[in-house]
């Protein structure tokens, strides 16, 4: 099987592609939301440009944040667990809401907010591949607003599609695809949409943007390991003349640091 290159859950051709092709990203945030495409009529992307000089930056997001019927939506593309995305998803959602009431206006004017995260791994312990949560009271299940929704889509846990009248499976299979057969599946079912989209993300994945994107992302990350092997370098030099002036054997000092017998001595 032919690996793909890249694939929808990379962040930088996800939100290359969803710009350049917004009809598309209002399809998709549709499906997501449960509500008819047909239905949406102001439709917004907020946040279209990617800044060059941040690409380096170890917390750059390349989400793409929207206004869907006066709602702030937020789509996220998040990979791999590294351990905290409830409380990082939780942050996005209030920087969202605490940023959207106009100077002057009274706090009922704060829209609802929404964040949908696509993740590349398992989050919860249940066997749903779809998760809403919103404020409840925890024994009367009450809604303490509607102004809270945070969906997560865990594409592991997603079964195989076996109808091209499911739309969000259909769009969660692209995201969830690493070969070019998974590719072939789709288009093979054949649903407009998603001929539309394995078009578009063709001319994404070949474009010299995202390679140009990734030239400065893989350039940054030489640099910031370079970065640590310096900062770990010394550290553990000044490890090793802490323990030559305690009186340590050389012998010692380089099982405890690693240090080549050389380096210690010439310290």
């Amino acid at each position: 099987m032919k690996k793909l290159e890249f694939t929808f859950k990379d962040d930088a051709l996800f939100k290359l592609l969803f710009v350049k092709y917004p009809d598309l990203l209002k399809r998709l945030v549709a499906e997501l939301l449960s509500i008819q495409y047909e239905s949406i009529r102001e439709f917004e992307i907020r946040n279209p440009e990617i800044q060059g000089e941040n690409l380096g930056d170890k917390f750059c997001r390349l989400d793409i944040n929207m206004l869907v019927e006066k709602q702030r939506v937020d789509l996220e593309i998040q990979v791999y667990d590294e351990g905290n995305y409830p409380e990082r998803s939780l942050y996005y959602w209030a920087r969202e809401f605490s940023t959207a009431l106009v100077a002057g206006k009274d706090y009922i004017h704060l829209p609802k907010t929404v964040v949908i995260s696509i993740l590349g791994f398992k989050l919860f312990g249940c066997s749903e591949y779809h998760s809403e949560f919103q404020v409840l009271e925890v024994s009367r299940h009450t809604t303490l607003t509607d102004k809270f929704s945070m969906h997560y889509f865990e594409l592991p846990k997603l079964p195989v599609v076996e109808s091209a009248d499911d739309g969000l499976k259909l769009w969660l299979a692209l995201f969830n695809a690493e070969t070019e057969e998974d590719l072939a599946k789709i288009k093979a079912m054949e649903v407009p949409v998603m001929e539309q989209a394995i078009e578009a993300y063709r001319h994404i994945s070949e474009s010299d943007r995202l390679k140009e994107i990734q030239r400065m992302r893989d350039k940054a990350w030489v640099n910031e390991s370079y970065a640590m092997l310096n900062v770990h370098d010394k550290g553990m030099k000044q490890v090793a003349r802490n323990a030559l002036a305690e009186g340590l054997p050389v012998e010692v000092i380089q099982k405890i640091t690693g240090l080549s017998t050389e380096t210690i001595q010439s310290l």
